[in-house]
Parts: structure tokens; C-alpha cells; sequence
């Protein structure tokens, strides 16, 4: 009798295990949100990968992360104003060249790696390696495929159409490469003269390479300025990027820190002008010291009316100019008509103190007192 009891007890055990069992094994319901699988977008948006056409300054997720080491070129704000100069020289000087009407345009300015930039360039291309002598270090220019037979075309006497034929995949001729090189030769010519009021610089062109594997000028983890320009001339035109390594514009990078409002690159021509004018119509007074000597106070305190003060000189010694208590030079008493005139005998005296010198010693002074 007492085993019925642990017989229903064992088999009402078993139905509660056999019921978790079950249930452990069931699908689980996508709605519940448990061990849920992304789809392909929220992977993307999780990698940084959701949007393409980003550049470095939108960039999300794990590609933001990675790339969080690259300098934002917002850092050098006097970049904006040497290339929105470069646009307009560039209008007119394209203008001139191909004789028709040009339109050009400032796209983009983002910071890249350079290895990531080399890999996404298409082939065929060309690219020119050119070389800024001041800095002592090398830059990149591309031309794409689309902008380089458009020059081809309207240098040759092509006919405007909308739709231009071109051969994709085929190397570029020697004559066709000559031509766009042209091309290229005005664009750094202009970026020269856009940089002048900053920095004189001269870019000349190194070589001319077709694979990006070849115009290797920087290790590929390193930042470099991606400058994206847009030349259109009604109906054809393509883009030409302009690649500056960190390493080339260090030279110029405390002026590129700088903001200033207009062209004028911090430099105010009417105040300089001014200040020269004042400088030059200032007087300064300018005391001859016969001579000097000590007394001490006793002495001094002891003199009446009819004392007489001994100077141990002579006609001809040397009378000092002193301007305040800098000294200026001497020179030798002497008479013009019937005025009391001294000759200067050397130069005057240049300081051998600088300005930031000069302060140094003010502050030390008052820190004194």
C-alpha cells in the first residue's frame, strides 16, 4: 500500500520534466526580444558601414571608433579660405584655357587616411605626384576618368554632347596623358598663388603615374587633407582631388590655426601704414652728458653758494649722447656760428635686445618689487 503513493509522486515529477523540456527546446518568439539576430542594416549601422557616401566627419559606430585618431581638418580653419581663393582663381584661369565657360566648385574637404584613399581610387587614373620645395615633402592630385577625357575632348575640337563616349578599362595614351598634364600644371600653378599671401611655396609636378600603387608619398595609416574639387563645362567635367599629407603642411600649421576674417591673412596694410607714418613723425629728445660723477651725500648736502665743482675733463674729451638712459654714441663739443654744437664721432648704438627679451627683464622687475 505504501508504494502507490511514490509511484504517482515519481510520475507527476516526470510530466513536470518532460514539460521544461518542451519548452527549453521551442523556437523562441522573434517578438519577445531574446537571442534576436540583426538584420544586414543594423549590422551596418553597428560596424559604421550604414551610409556610404559618409565622409570622415559622419561617420557612426565601430568605423567612428577605429578612425577616432584621425585630425578633423576643422582644426585648420585658414584651409577654407586658401581653397575657396584657389576656386576663383581657378574659374577664371580655366576659362582662359579651354575658351569656354567653366564652373568650379569646392565639394568636400575631409580628413582620410592615405591608404584608405589610394585603395578606393578606380582605374585607369592619373595621378600626379608633385612636390612642395619650401615644405620639403610631397603632395597628390588626381584626376578622374570622367574629367580627363573631357579635357581630351575640348582640347582636340570635340562636339558638346551630352552623352561623351569613352573607352573604360583602356590605358591612357601618351598624348592624352601630355594634355591632361596641362591640365594639372594650372591647377598647382593656382594653388601656388592661393597659398602666397600664407606661405610662398612652389609645387612642381615629380612624376606622372596611372596605378595608385605607384604614387606611394606616405605610409598608409597616416592623415592626410582630402581637398574634393568639381570642374563642370556645360554638360562635361569631372573632379579633381587634391591630397596633402599632415607631414607636408606642418611647416605652415601655426597659420593655418589662425581665423581671420576676409583675405586678408592677418595682415592689416592701412594700420601698418599708420604705425610707420607716427614712428617716423615721433620726437625723441637726445641729452649731451659733458660729464658725471658721484658725491656722496654728505658732501652734497654740505654745498653753498660759491662751491666749485671739479669735472675731470678737458676740452677735448668725448661728450655722451643718451637718449633717456640709453646711450646713443659721442661725440666732440664744439661751435656752429653762434650755437653750441657737438660732431658725432662713431654710429649709433644698435640694441642687442629683443623685444621678448626686453619684457622677460620688465617682468622679472616688477616680480622684484
Amino acid at each position: 500500500m505504501s508504494g502507490a503513493p511514490d509511484k504517482a509522486d515519481n510520475s507527476g515529477m516526470s510530466a513536470e520534466w518532460s514539460a521544461m523540456i518542451e519548452a527549453a527546446a521551442a523556437p523562441v518568439v522573434a517578438d519577445a526580444g531574446i537571442d534576436r539576430l540583426l538584420n544586414q542594416d543594423e549590422i551596418d549601422n553597428l560596424l559604421g558601414f550604414a551610409n556610404p557616401e559618409g565622409g570622415a566627419t559622419n561617420q557612426t559606430g565601430l568605423r567612428a571608433i577605429v578612425d577616432s585618431a584621425m585630425v578633423s581638418y576643422e582644426r585648420l580653419p585658414m584651409l577654407e579660405i586658401v581653397f575657396d581663393r584657389l576656386v576663383r582663381l581657378l574659374t577664371t584661369t580655366l576659362r582662359n584655357f579651354f575658351s569656354d565657360n567653366v564652373e568650379v566648385s569646392l565639394s568636400d574637404i575631409t580628413s582620410v587616411r592615405f591608404g584608405d584613399y589610394i585603395n578606393s581610387i578606380p582605374l585607369p587614373t592619373i595621378l600626379a605626384v608633385f612636390k612642395a620645395e619650401e615644405w620639403d615633402n610631397f603632395g597628390l592630385i588626381t584626376v578622374d576618368t570622367t574629367l580627363a577625357y573631357s579635357v581630351i575632348d575640348v582640347l582636340l575640337g570635340g562636339r558638346r554632347s551630352a552623352a561623351m563616349a569613352r573607352l573604360d578599362g583602356r590605358p591612357y595614351s601618351t598624348i592624352e596623358t601630355s594634355l591632361v598634364r596641362r591640365l594639372l600644371e594650372i591647377v598647382l600653378q593656382d594653388t601656388e598663388l592661393a597659398f602666397k599671401p600664407l606661405s610662398a611655396v612652389h609645387f612642381a609636378i615629380d612624376r606622372i603615374e596611372t596605378n595608385p600603387r605607384f604614387a606611394s608619398i606616405s605610409r598608409p595609416a597616416n592623415a592626410a587633407i582630402l581637398i574634393q574639387l568639381r570642374i563642370d563645362m556645360e554638360g562635361r567635367g569631372g573632379a579633381v582631388d587634391i591630397l596633402l599629407p599632415y607631414a607636408t603642411i606642418e611647416p605652415i600649421r601655426e597659420m593655418l590655426l589662425q581665423s581671420f576674417m576676409g583675405e586678408k591673412f592677418g595682415r592689416d596694410p592701412i594700420w601698418e601704414d599708420h604705425l610707420a607714418t607716427e614712428i617716423w613723425q615721433a620726437t625723441a629728445s637726445v641729452d649731451a652728458i659733458l660729464h658725471e660723477t658721484q658725491l656722496p651725500l654728505r658732501q652734497i648736502m654740505s654745498l653753498t653758494v660759491g662751491d666749485t665743482l671739479m669735472f675731470d675733463m678737458d676740452p677735448d674729451s668725448p661728450v655722451t649722447l643718451k637718449c633717456g638712459d640709453v646711450e646713443l654714441t659721442d661725440g666732440r663739443m664744439g661751435r656752429a656760428g653762434d650755437r653750441i654744437a657737438i660732431r658725432v664721432n662713431r654710429p649709433l648704438r644698435r640694441s642687442k635686445t629683443t623685444f621678448a627679451a626686453y619684457e622677460a627683464s620688465a617682468t622679472v622687475k616688477k616680480d622684484g618689487k
